[in-house]
Parts: structure tokens; C-alpha cells; sequence
């Protein structure tokens, strides 16, 4: 008898399993009304907006029975057009998802903008990588996702008074989930890469405070980025952070008359404003690093009073 139910709890499983894969996923690249039956003059249960997910149920004529999500926390079950509706098995659908995606965050650069284009880029970039995983544009696709979240949470963060704590921990940061789901599905590429420069958004200070400790371990941090990522595109940035971190730190070290850790600290500047000159004249921020130098090399504070 045992062994029995066994079988029947494994074929219940077996039968489970293959329901779950058949499973029909999509999303609409246009806002699309839910409606209480395949009939336009229907009563409208409510509005999925682009980037949303639909699990397909059953289909009549040009209509689809979805369960949309419409929130974290709300789905609902109705019927859409099946007009603008982009599946799994959609041909090209990761360049039209991706090509909506672009437009959205087009969209969002304007004043005039659609409201919530922002957003319907986040989520339409999301579901290019999710529902293919294996497109050329899925790891831009996720990273670009992430991104324009993280540049929305930071803009939060950073107008709160917290932002002008010292430490870093003493305000609350950005979601880390995103980049790090970037770095963990697509290592080794240009998008981990810039996934982890983000995260040292969370462990700079938000005030030195004219201090010694968070310039120094910042460029601790971006020093160490540099060291770990070599071939990142952000690798020229991180650079000219940690040569302008050590620049701040030959008044800040002056200023308590530690004139040994001072002159370190130049000569550290120094070195690395060089580096970025050398390894890329042609970007802002080689022409950035040329103005650090020049700065040095006048006894021009870049910290304090002083422009920076």
C-alpha cells in the first residue's frame, strides 16, 4: 500500500511538472485593457501597463484569457487583445521587447514625457533577459533594468537628510538584488562589471565631514574596483574617483598637520590622475584628470572651500 501512494504522490508530481512548464508567459508593449469577457463593450476590470506580466490561461479568436499582475500584490484574471502582447515564443521578441524598452526610456529623458515611462522601461528591459535568456541582448536587457532602478531608488535615497550621515550605514541604501542577479547570470561581462561599480553607491560616505576616514577608504574602494576590473567600462571613472578621493586628502591631512600622510597622499593623486591621462586621453575623464593634475601642481586645493 505504501509503495502505491508513492507511485500516485510521484505521477501527481510528474503531472504537476508538466503543467507548470506549458505555462505560457507574456507581456503587453502597450498599456492593454482587462475585461471581463472577449468583448470590447465588456466591463473593464482594470489596465496592465507595458512591462507587466500575463500568464496566457486560454485563448478565443483575437482575445487571450491572462491572469495579470498589475502590482506586486494585485493580480487579475480577465481578458485582452491579443495585439501588442509579446509571448515567449514570440519570433524577435527579445528585439521588440528590448525596442520598446529603448523607446520607454526615450520617453522618460523628456519633460513631456509619457508618466511612468521609466518604469515601463525598468520592467520591459527585465522581461527581454527573463523570458530570453539565451538573446545577445539578454545581459544589457537586465543590466539596463537594473540601472534605471537603481538610479530611481538612489534619487529617493538621496534627498532624505540621512544622505548627509558621514557613514555610509547610517542612511538606507539602494536595493542591491538587481545588480547583483546582473553580476551572478552574466559574470565576466561589461554589465557585471558595471552592476558592481553601482553597489559602491552604497558604501561612500555621505559627508566627509573634512575627515580623514572616508576619503581614504573610499579610494581604498575605487582603487580596489580598478584592481578587480580591469576591462570595465567604468574602470576610467574609478580611477579619476580614487585620484580625486587622495587630491582631498593633502588639505585634509594638512589641515591636522600630518604633513608625511599629505604628501602620500599627493603623490598617490598624482599617480593615479597620470594614469587616467595616459590610458584615456580622448574621454572627459582624461581631460578631468588633466585638470587634477594642473591643480596639484598649482597647490590648488581640490577639497573645501576651494572648487573641486
Amino acid at each position: 500500500m505504501k509503495g502505491l501512494l508513492l507511485k500516485f504522490a510521484a505521477l501527481v508530481l510528474l503531472l504537476n511538472c508538466a503543467g507548470f512548464s506549458e505555462v505560457l508567459r507574456a507581456t503587453p508593449v502597450q498599456d492593454a485593457a482587462i475585461q471581463v469577457s472577449p468583448d470590447v463593450n465588456s466591463v473593464k476590470l482594470a489596465e496592465v501597463a507595458r512591462g507587466r506580466e500575463l500568464v496566457i490561461l486560454e485563448t478565443s479568436g483575437n482575445w487571450l484569457n491572462v491572469e495579470a499582475t498589475l502590482t506586486e500584490e494585485k493580480v487579475v484574471t480577465g481578458w485582452v487583445q491579443d495585439k501588442a502582447v509579446i509571448r515567449t515564443t514570440t519570433p524577435n521578441g527579445d528585439k521588440i521587447l528590448f525596442g520598446e524598452a529603448v523607446d520607454s526610456e526615450d520617453q522618460a529623458s523628456h519633460s513631456h514625457g509619457r508618466n511612468g515611462a521609466a518604469q515601463d522601461a525598468m520592467r520591459l528591459y527585465y522581461r527581454t533577459a527573463e523570458y530570453f535568456p539565451t538573446s545577445p541582448l539578454a545581459g544589457e536587457a537586465m543590466y539596463r533594468s537594473a540601472d534605471i532602478r537603481w538610479q530611481i531608488e538612489k534619487a529617493d535615497v538621496m534627498s532624505r537628510p540621512s544622505a548627509k550621515e558621514q557613514e555610509a550605514y547610517l542612511r538606507e541604501g539602494m536595493e542591491e538584488k538587481y545588480m547583483k542577479e546582473v553580476m551572478k547570470k552574466f559574470p565576466g561581462t561589461k554589465w557585471a562589471d558595471l552592476a558592481a561599480f553601482h553597489l559602491i553607491d552604497n558604501k561612500v560616505c555621505g559627508d566627509w565631514q573634512a575627515q580623514p576616514k572616508c576619503p581614504d577608504k573610499e579610494a581604498d574602494i575605487y582603487e580596489k574596483y580598478a584592481n578587480d576590473h580591469p576591462q570595465s567600462p567604468a574602470l576610467a571613472e574609478a580611477l579619476f574617483d580614487a585620484a580625486y578621493r587622495r587630491s582631498a586628502l593633502i588639505e585634509i591631512y594638512k589641515s591636522d598637520d600630518q604633513t608625511k600622510k599629505s604628501t602620500e597622499s599627493r603623490a598617490k593623486a598624482v599617480a593615479l590622475a597620470q594614469k587616467v591621462v595616459a590610458q584615456f586621453p580622448q574621454t572627459d575623464w582624461g581631460a578631468r584628470a588633466q585638470r587634477l593634475l594642473f591643480l596639484m601642481q598649482q597647490e590648488i586645493p581640490t577639497y573645501g572651500n576651494a572648487p573641486q
